[in-house]
């Protein structure tokens, strides 16, 4: 698939990439794939990252497009588990769109597909206030609590996207009482706020961004963040690390940034895969 940089050497120990978009292919469309149209991609997507070692994938709907697919997507493939929501700025769209009917109709949908067996996480819910302002703040933390209140419900991975929020995502979980188990989807914090998520139990997933050249608070965070609550993913197709930044991402990428984490932290690459997928594992109940 030449749309894809070309896969690396293989990691010694399996892994699992704890956040994807799937249905966006290579991003290069704004028109997702379709499950049967597309099932070579798909296929090619999945085979290459289980020869690379990364045997497993989080894959991520946050719209309800999205979310009906991952969920059929689980289905068909038994190395990948979907997580479903209503994304930050999808929520305020919908209402400035549609009105609060078009937000609650979605709502509703996505109540029911987070009940899916091949639902294994809530997300990607949160805040971001990059690109949302104004009475969307409003709609957005509505329906970030929602979200945090069906996780607990359903017992479910709270997966959560934090755009220039930090504080207040902190804020709105506590308040809310923290899930059983929560993951910082694309953590982008410095080592003072990784710690104020690990006080309280958060898991915390680190993208190819943490090999971007300017990103040593990022390198910072994940040097002082313990083993046991370390995750490593995509966001594919974003977010690609160094070398190929700028290129689509994929899942078999994984073993750039897992090198490069291996690297910071002074640790055997070896050691940290192991911890990695066992902490995969015991946050997503995979």
């Amino acid at each position: 698939m030449s749309e894809w940089p070309p896969a690396p050497a293989g990691l010694p120990a399996a892994v699992a990439d704890a956040h994807c978009h799937l249905d966006m292919g290579s991003g290069k469309s704004h028109n997702s794939l379709d499950l049967d149209k597309d099932a070579d991609i798909f296929q090619y997507l999945v085979d290459t990252a289980a020869e690379v070692n990364v045997t497993q994938m989080i894959n991520v709907g946050c719209e309800v497009p999205g979310a009906r697919f991952a969920i059929e997507m689980a289905k068909r493939y038994p190395t990948i588990h979907a997580a479903v929501a209503l994304h930050p700025n999808e929520a305020p769209r919908l209402v400035e769109e549609g009105g609060i009917n078009a937000f609650e109709e979605a709502w509703l949908e996505i109540e029911q597909l987070a009940q899916d067996p091949g639902c294994v996480a809530v997300g990607e819910t949160g805040l971001d206030f990059y690109r949302t302002s104004g009475i969307g703040l409003e709609v957005q933390e509505e329906s970030f609590r929602r979200h945090i209140r069906l996780a607990k419900k359903l017992n479910k991975t709270l997966m959560i996207h934090d755009r220039e929020a930090h504080q207040d995502i902190l804020r709105v979980v506590d308040e809310e009482g923290t899930p059983e188990k929560v993951m910082m989807h694309c953590f982008s914090g410095d080592a003072k706020f990784a710690k104020q998520c690990l006080e309280r139990g958060y898991y915390l997933s680190f993208a190819g961004t943490v090999t971007f050249k300017n990103a040593d608070s990022l390198r910072a965070a994940l040097k002082v963040t313990d083993q046991d609550h370390i995750l490593v993913e995509t966001d594919a197709p974003f977010l690609t690390p160094v070398p190929h930044r700028g290129a689509p991402n994929a899942g078999f990428l994984i073993p750039h940034t897992m090198r490069f984490m291996a690297e910071v932290r002074s640790e055997d690459l070896t050691e940290l895969c192991n911890a990695v997928m066992a902490n995969t594992k015991q946050a997503f109940g995979i």
